[in-house]
This record gives C-alpha cells, sequence and structure tokens, in this order.
C-alpha cells in the first residue's frame, strides 16, 4: 500500500504543476516528439495509466516555439495553466548561436538536407562577412524556409515538401533582428550570435548571407541559447532531470524571471525601444 500512496502523491504533485519552464532540446527528435518524451515521463513517474482514458486527467503541456529536428538548445514548456503563457514566449526574444557553411546550398537550409548548389567562396574575407551582418541587422524583410512549421491549407509545408509537392515560397516578411556578429571565422566555417524576435529563421539569414556575398551557405549547426527570460546554461534542464521534483523545482525558480500578477495587462517591453510583448 505504501507504494500506491507514494504513487498517488507523485501524481497530485504532477498534476499541480504549473508554469513555465525550460528544457534543453538535444539534436535530432523534432520539437513534439520531445515534449511527448518529457510527457511519457512524467506520467510513468507518477503511475498515470496513459492508454485507459476512463475519465484520467490530463496532462496539459506545450512548448513555446519549434527548434528544427537538426537544433538544439532551449525549448519553453508550459505545463497546467503555463500553457496559456506561451504565447508571450513566441513574441519576444531568442538568442541562437549558428555555425554556417559557405561554398554548398541544401534544399532544407541546413546539414540535413540534399545540396542543391555548391559555389566557390575563397574570395570571401572575415572583413566582407562583419559588414555584410550589418545589412541583416534591425527591422529586416525574411522569407521563410520552404522546409518549415509554416502551414499552407493546415499542412506543413515540410510535410507536403517530403510528399514531393510543389510549394511555393511564402512571402517575404518583417522580422526583427535586435544583434548579429560574427564570432568565429575558420573558411568555409563561421559562427554567428544572433539575437531576433517572432517568426525569425537563422536558416534563412545564413542562406540570404550567402547569397548577398555572392557565393551560397548552408547551417550546419544551431543552438538556442536563449528564449525570453530562460538560459541554455541557467534554466534548461537536461533529459536526467525531466523529473517531477526537478521540474517542481525548476518551476519555483522560473516563476520570478516571469512578469508578476498585476503587470499581466500592462505592455511588458522586453527592450528598451523594443516591440511590446504582450503577456495573455
Amino acid at each position: 500500500e505504501a507504494g500506491g500512496a507514494a504513487l498517488g502523491r507523485a501524481a497530485d504533485k504532477l498534476f499541480s504543476l504549473s508554469g513555465l519552464f525550460a528544457v534543453r532540446k538535444p539534436k535530432g527528435p523534432t520539437s513534439a516528439a520531445v515534449l511527448n518524451l518529457l510527457k511519457e515521463r512524467l506520467l510513468a513517474e507518477a503511475g498515470v495509466q496513459t492508454n485507459r482514458n476512463k475519465g484520467n486527467q490530463v496532462l496539459k503541456i506545450g512548448h513555446g516555439g519549434t527548434l528544427d529536428s537538426a537544433a538544439t538548445g532551449v525549448l519553453v514548456v508550459g505545463i497546467g495553466k503555463g500553457t496559456k503563457m506561451l504565447g508571450t514566449m513566441l513574441a519576444g526574444s531568442k538568442k541562437y548561436t549558428a555555425i554556417g557553411m559557405l561554398g554548398k546550398a541544401t534544399d532544407t537550409l541546413d546539414a540535413t538536407g540534399k545540396i542543391t548548389e555548391e559555389k566557390p567562396y575563397d574570395q570571401v574575407t572575415k572583413r566582407d562577412l562583419e559588414n555584410v551582418l550589418q545589412k541583416f541587422t534591425g527591422d529586416i524583410m525574411q522569407v521563410p524556409p520552404l522546409y518549415s512549421a509554416l502551414k499552407k491549407d493546415g499542412e506543413r509545408l515540410s510535410t507536403l515538401m517530403k510528399r514531393g509537392e510543389a510549394v511555393e515560397a511564402k512571402p517575404a516578411r518583417p522580422v526583427r533582428v535586435y544583434s548579429l556578429s560574427l564570432q568565429q571565422f575558420q573558411p568555409p566555417l563561421f559562427t554567428l550570435d544572433v539575437e531576433c524576435g517572432g517568426g525569425f529563421y537563422v536558416r534563412s539569414l545564413v542562406s540570404d548571407i550567402g547569397k548577398e556575398l555572392c557565393t551560397c551557405a548552408t547551417v550546419q549547426e544551431l543552438t538556442r541559447t536563449k528564449q525570453g527570460p530562460f538560459t541554455l546554461e541557467e534554466h534548461a534542464l537536461h533529459e536526467d532531470k525531466w523529473t517531477i521534483d526537478e521540474i517542481a523545482r525548476s518551476l519555483e525558480h522560473c516563476t520570478a524571471l516571469l512578469p508578476g500578477e498585476p503587470a499581466r495587462k500592462k505592455l511588458k517591453t522586453e527592450h528598451p525601444g523594443g516591440t511590446a510583448v504582450i503577456c495573455e
């Protein structure tokens, strides 16, 4: 009986969890797959049967912005009432570190795709690259990648592409780049740090930089280092910490990072002179 009581307490604790926390997404799985794994782990730990839906409590869980399968880093997760706060995360600022490769283009704009073009890149200097970055800072227009989670008639563009259907590029849309800097240049590889607003694609940025330099470029590695107030180093739980207690502890710690209840109706500005992020 003692075991059952302990499981009951674990289940009660699990279903009482509420708020936002962050996990470290590994390379490979989709963001949705990471969320499913997290959910399975928690339900198993609480001893909750997931297959028999006999009036079972539903564990409400969601994430605040997809990371590509090949990307790693901060994935913000909402649990319980926290799922209602995820919209603010999508709109807020994010930071990425990206390693790009000059001289090759792929259909997915990253290393997972098929090579579609190869061009010489030896003419590109570090100064050329730094100068080009200025064109991609501030409020810019960007065409999202064809392989993306954006939808056409309710289906993801990436799903349609994989089926071999003809997909038209989405029109360019306004995006905001708060900062963009070159960290390393070892041709053909270059490393960028980017801080951007919602709806921004680092893969498109790297591809556009390649074109601007009269060659081509594709993302080799992509890491989200920060989303809203959550950083990879301080807040993102590694897979071995995906437990009810660790998440409870993390939620307590993370609640302090978020705007408080009274400020919810007001506009919360992330950046001086930046865009206002409305907390819902």
